[in-house]
């Protein structure tokens, strides 16, 4: 028999695999947090010898063409990587390494992170997550833009109440309110089956505004009890809570009823579909157009399952200075009217 086909020889080729994977990815890592702080102490040069010897902008455009010339073969000393590296110093004065996590992403994710934050406490929100869910480039930038960090862990849910710690915290700082569903592109929608289908049609990006973990399982899934029928809208599986995680969808604003609704399929799911041995309890979210949170928080106090109760958009919203400056309705048309010929009736023939 030849050695390749022995199970001995089949189990120690994976664990070689398994650790030269291992090996590749630390030394890409160490590579790349080498990469940062060479970049960090030539920002940080940059910073400091313009102010100790009141040199101009034109320095950096100097440096850059001496470096090109003694490192032609080099990327990165380019005019606008130096700039950046400047910056990057700028919003890390103190040396980062070993006191921030910047050193762990990578050159792009570091250049978004400080063109398009200006907080240092938001920008270290943002390294943690980054981290964490390992966000590409993209799907980071397009966190910045919604906001992510002012809508993680704000849900209104009675987790406290319904799960162990520290299953409760995990399960909070998961859920965002609101959810952004720009991407439908729907202004209106008519039900909430329009929404459940164009988000089931926009399946990676609803996932990606779901955050990292979320399994999808499927669209109005089917219990039975006693004979009758009910029908999930959303149904996923989280991976790193072990739990499915029941969504249902509602154009309307918030009403108490919903909650009812909801903590009946929970109590459902546990019995019928969790594995009581590997799946901890099912959570519930429920999306609504709206809600006044006083209201939420009396309906949640009746229910015995873990819900969360968050608000979603599909359509882009005006930030508020941009809507003060745009005239209303009305003034339009005031305008519209004072503006229109009047056609002189018609003589008799």
């Amino acid at each position: 028999m030849p050695i390749s086909t022995t199970s001995n020889y089949t189990t120690w080729l994976e664990s070689l695999k398994a650790e030269i994977r291992s090996a590749r990815v630390k030394a890409s890592l160490a590579v790349n947090s080498e990469l940062i702080r060479l970049y960090w102490r030539i920002g940080n040069e940059i910073v400091h010898q313009r102010a100790a010897q009141s040199w101009g902008s034109k320095v950096i455009e100097q440096l850059a063409r001496d470096l090109k010339n003694e490192f032609p073969d080099l990327q990165g000393f380019s005019l606008s990587n130096l700039k950046y590296m400047a910056r990057f110093a700028e919003a890390w004065p103190e040396n980062p390494i070993g006191q921030q996590l910047v050193d762990q992403l990578p050159w792009g994710q570091n250049i978004t992170l400080i063109t398009q934050l200006h907080d240092r406490t938001t920008r270290e929100w943002y390294i943690k997550k980054t981290i964490e869910n390992g966000w590409s480039r993209s799907v980071l930038e397009m966190q910045i833009e919604g906001q992510a960090h002012v809508r993680f862990g704000v849900a209104q849910t009675n987790f406290v109440d319904t799960l162990p710690a520290p299953q409760s915290d995990l399960a909070r700082d998961l859920l965002k309110d609101p959810y952004t569903f720009d991407f439908l592109g729907l202004l209106e929608p008519t039900n909430e089956r329009t929404i459940e289908k164009a988000l089931i049609n926009h399946l990676k990006d609803f996932l990606i505004e779901l955050g990292v973990g979320f399994a999808f399982v499927g669209s109005q899934y089917r219990l039975e009890v006693a004979g009758q029928e009910c029908f999930i809208d959303l149904l996923f599986y989280h991976t790193r809570l072990h739990c499915y995680v029941v969504v249902e969808l509602k154009n309307t604003a918030f009403k108490p009823e919903y909650t009812g609704q909801l903590n009946y399929y929970i109590a459902v799911m546990d019995d019928l579909v969790r594995d009581k041995v590997h799946d901890a309890p099912t959570i519930g979210l429920l999306l609504c157009k709206s809600k006044e949170q006083t209201i939420v928080e009396y309906a949640l106090q009746g229910m015995n399952k873990p819900i969360g109760v968050s608000t979603y958009r599909t359509s882009p919203e005006l930030p508020n200075e941009l809507a003060r400056l745009l005239p209303s309705i009305e003034s339009l048309t005031e305008q519209l009217d004072a503006t229109i010929i009047k056609m002189p009736p018609e003589e008799p023939d």
